[in-house]
């Protein structure tokens, strides 16, 4: 019994270092596609990445040093603590992150825990709902320039909005003991943190230092999303290239099967969970009804890709990732049945 525990446990130890190993062999083996690959990630990033989030990072950055987080705590705390029992600041994150789209909910849930103003619990329920894809992407480039539809992208951003509420009215449960015992030592503390924090305020003799600060910190934030751009552009190639694609295409055959779903999808499936601006490229091709409820499942999911993104955001805020992982396969899922209803 315990030789095989050893075993397995040496066995976990290698799975990454062994993925490594394989990721850098394909590198070489198939450097032509990948070289392309990673060209198309960079004209995607520089493109479409930096023109739409770089403004919204550092308008984050800005207004974290603004009393707009405390007021919107104060307006909002109503609502935010029986639908989803976090406090009102929450409503922040929410509404960025629906505004702004990836990654920009968990860079500021991340800024609350940093602030003393939400608990841990709190902030593993916020980053299961609040990190969203924006009505930039949703409607403008999945609505209007894949389906050439203003109406669909209408429709995908209503049911992504409704899906994450949902999942973070479910997640208000989560780890409700845990909170409830720390919860009066902690707000104390929160109330103190934001007086202290009145003495950090932009004003207008600190303003070019304070502009210096969030320009420098957003573009820290948005080269990081580019560094993940690029290697999942790279990564998708060497899965086509080494046909390890059309093998998790066929796998998940069978789940297509039973939920009547045309296998022609497959690969479009495979690809936007891992990354889901290709994904859903793929999967709008044929502009059929299924289409746009796979788009809308994608979307729901925001991808592999996405994940990473928030990984490096939350891990250094010491955040749990789990609660955000089972936060979008949940969205993922209402997202398609919202879909489906609507449809």
């Amino acid at each position: 019994m315990l030789q095989t525990r050893f075993l397995l446990v040496k066995a976990k130890n290698l799975v990454l270092p062994t993925l490594i190993y394989t990721f850098t062999i394909f590198l070489v083996l198939f450097s032509s596609s990948n070289l392309s690959a990673a060209k198309n990630g960079l004209i995607l990033w520089a493109m479409s990445v930096v023109p739409s989030l770089l403004p919204f990072f550092i308008a984050t950055e800005l207004l974290s040093y603004t009393n707009i987080i405390h007021i919107l705590g104060k307006i909002l705390n109503r609502f935010m603590m029986p639908l989803f029992n976090v406090p009102g600041e929450g409503a922040f994150a929410l509404i960025m992150g629906i505004i702004s789209g990836y990654p920009i909910g968990a860079k500021i849930v991340s800024n609350l825990k940093a602030q003393e103003i939400c608990t841990d619990a709190e902030c593993e329920r916020l980053i299961s709902f609040t990190n969203n894809s924006g009505p930039l992407f949703v409607v403008g480039t999945v609505g209007i320039s894949l389906f050439s539809s203003q109406e669909i992208g209408l429709k995908l951003l209503t049911v992504h909005i409704l899906s994450c509420v949902l999942v973070g009215v479910l997640f208000r449960f989560w780890k409700g003991k845990e909170v409830n015992f720390k919860k009066n030592s902690k707000h104390v503390s929160k109330d103190t943190k934001i007086t202290l924090n009145r003495q950090n305020r932009v004003y207008f003799y600190n303003l070019g230092e304070v502009l210096s600060s969030s320009i420098q910190n957003a573009i820290k934030t948005t080269l990081v999303i580019g560094g993940f751009v690029v290697l999942f552009s790279v990564i998708v190639s060497m899965l086509e290239s080494s046909k390890v694609l059309v093998l998790l295409s066929n796998l998940i055959t069978p789940i297509l099967n039973y939920l009547q779903i045309p296998t022609e999808y497959a690969n479009s499936i495979i690809v936007g969970l891992i990354e889901v601006t290709n994904g859903v490229k793929l999967a709008s091709i044929s502009n059929s009804k299924i289409s746009i409820i796979i788009c809308s499942f994608l979307l729901g999911f925001g991808g592999i890709s996405v994940l990473f993104q928030v990984l490096s955001i939350t891990s250094k805020a010491k955040i749990s990732i789990k609660p955000y992982i089972i936060g979008k396969l949940l969205q993922a899922i209402f997202s398609a049945i919202f879909m489906c209803i609507i449809l």
